[in-house]
């Protein structure tokens, strides 16, 4: 028997990036009493604070250790998801990369799928409200926005010389991939400020934790959304044990991410009826599209042998260098501690008919930082990765039965398509290409692809993307928004034939953004929170 928990205005499921914005957003009128529900801990953790410590958290108690099921297309793989379980989500965890996608992207959602409001021009307001930039301001940006974004603060020489190498193999120098166009090369803008990370528990909790509308919960998990015939009145958790109901007077709110927001309203009896009575779950509201659409980026990723010992990988060990690094940071907030890892990158083509950029790289002037990633001798290592900025496969989430404490079945499909396969080979050449130019050669004495044998050949490419290809932690497009009848949510974010209940995070998009998606996220709850501020009127 569950125990009856308080009653609220709003109950969000979630605390990741989506849910801290929308706490923040609706908490700001007294006369409203939110809920948030996080099932991991808070962001206590000097890691997740310290920009550096991106390399820290791809593994262990702060991310939910989800795993692939075996990849058809990569060799019967099961590939490891990272994803972020603490306050802050992805946000709190992730390498800190501000990036937004082009128009094209948002443009499509609004006249491929249907969602009215979405187009680039509209939702541009929502990325500007959020933003608050050191350096850039005006129409694409923000300087005022509670999400703090600054340039690097001392850029390792590693960094700058892939810079120059990218302009010698023929991008442009960009210093602005969010302004008015993203192709080129050069350093990320990240989400930091005064070299500290700056996730969305940080910019938009934390000024609001004192509120006393607002009730933060770590560590409940959501069981289900308890519906009333056709309205969602509220959430079952499991609490220290205990199963408790939480009651929400206007509105439940989804925001547990691509993986765990179709799980939730499938543990609810809302999917696809043939899905749900293979975990043995009634249907109590058919929506064929739940846990449909899946779409993630496959990155791929050349590890290279240094010719010094010169890279941030040298600062995983507990040497004199690495003491001073600390020492430096906790004095200063310079030095390796401030950097996010992941500096340097760009967008390119990789198909010329294309009209926007379709290729995204990353350097990190460091090697084995993030779990699974082959390593080197320490010191002596930096990493390149790509990855095809649309891909055409579509995976799939499945509640594996109605035990809410069992991981999703989650199958990602990567390479299915062989355009996908294609462009990922593309990224691939490019990045030698790269890797080989005048600024960036002398610093190599080795590259480390496919376990150090030759890649040559197409068949050898091949082999080596269905290998080696991971995720970008990157998953959207669970509970798709649109119009048709695979689409879960409608452009105002409601789920289609239910009342009371929304579902606001990186699940909604109906195709994935050209770009990182942590921006686009809090961009959607910041829309989202104007949405169910309006039909509350």
């Amino acid at each position: 028997m569950a125990q009856q928990g308080d009653t609220f205005d709003y109950v969000i499921a979630g605390g990741g990036t989506a849910g801290c914005v929308l706490a923040s957003r609706l908490s700001a009128d007294p006369s409203v009493r939110v809920l948030l529900l996080e099932a991991g801990r808070s962001d206590w953790h000097p890691f997740i604070h310290v920009p550096a410590g991106f390399a820290k958290l791809t593994a262990g108690p702060y991310q939910w250790g989800f795993v692939s099921l075996p990849q058809e297309h990569c060799g019967g793989r099961e590939i490891p998801l990272a994803q972020g379980k603490v306050l802050g989500g992805g946000g709190s965890i992730n390498a800190q990369v501000f990036t937004r996608g082009v128009a094209q992207d948002y443009d499509e959602w609004a006249g491929a799928y249907d969602c009215e409001g979405w187009t680039a021009k509209e939702i541009q307001k929502y990325f500007v409200r959020s933003e608050g930039n050191e350096r850039l301001s005006g129409p694409l940006h923000g300087s005022t926005g509670p999400l703090a974004v600054s340039d690097l603060v001392n850029p390792h020489p590693l960094s700058k010389a892939f810079v120059r190498a990218g302009q010698e193999f023929g991008l442009p120098y960009n210093s602005d991939f969010n302004g008015e166009r993203q192709h080129g090369i050069g350093f990320y803008q990240t989400t930091t400020r005064n070299s500290r990370r700056c996730s969305a528990a940080v910019g938009y909790l934390r000024p609001a934790r004192h509120r006393k509308n607002l009730t933060i919960k770590t560590g409940p998990l959501v069981r289900r959304v308890i519906l009333d015939k056709d309205r969602a009145v509220g959430v079952e958790v499991i609490e220290a044990g205990t199963v408790r109901q939480y009651t929400a007077q206007r509105e439940v709110i989804v925001a547990s991410g691509a993986f765990g927001s179709p799980k939730i309203l499938q543990l609810s009896g809302i999917g696809d009826p043939a899905d749900l009575k293979q975990a043995g779950i009634a249907t109590v509201h058919a929506l064929p599209g739940v846990g449909k659409n899946l779409q993630d980026h496959c990155d791929l990723d050349i590890v290279y042998e240094l010719t010094s010992y010169q890279s941030m990988d040298r600062y995983q060990r507990p040497l004199p260098a690495t003491a001073a690094a600390a020492l430096q940071y906790a004095a200063f907030r310079r030095g390796p501690l401030a950097s996010t890892v992941v500096e340097a990158g760009g967008f390119g083509c990789g198909n010329a008919e294309d009209s926007s950029p379709d290729l995204q790289f990353h350097f990190l002037p460091a090697a084995g930082v993030e779990a699974g990633i082959a390593a080197v001798r320490p010191g002596y290592g930096c990493t390149l990765n790509s990855y095809f900025l649309r891909p055409r496969s579509r995976g799939t989430v499945r509640v594996a039965s109605a035990d809410p404490l069992q991981a999703p079945l989650i199958d990602p499909n990567y390479l299915a398509d062989d355009y996908d396969l294609e462009m990922a080979i593309e990224g691939v050449r490019q990045s030698r290409q790269i890797m080989e130019q005048p600024s960036m050669a002398p610093h190599i004495k080795a590259e480390h692809l496919a376990g150090g044998q030759a890649v040559e050949t197409k068949d050898d490419y091949i082999a080596f993307v269905r290998r080696h290809g991971r995720t970008a932690y990157h998953p959207v497009g669970t509970c798709a928004m649109g119009t048709s009848d695979q689409a879960v949510v409608s452009p105002r974010l409601q789920v289609h034939g239910l009342r009371g209940l929304r579902v606001v995070d990186a699940s909604i998009m109906p195709r994935i953004v050209s770009s990182n998606t942590q921006a686009p996220t809090v961009m959607i709850a910041e829309k989202a929170a104007d949405l169910i501020l309006e039909d509350a009127r």
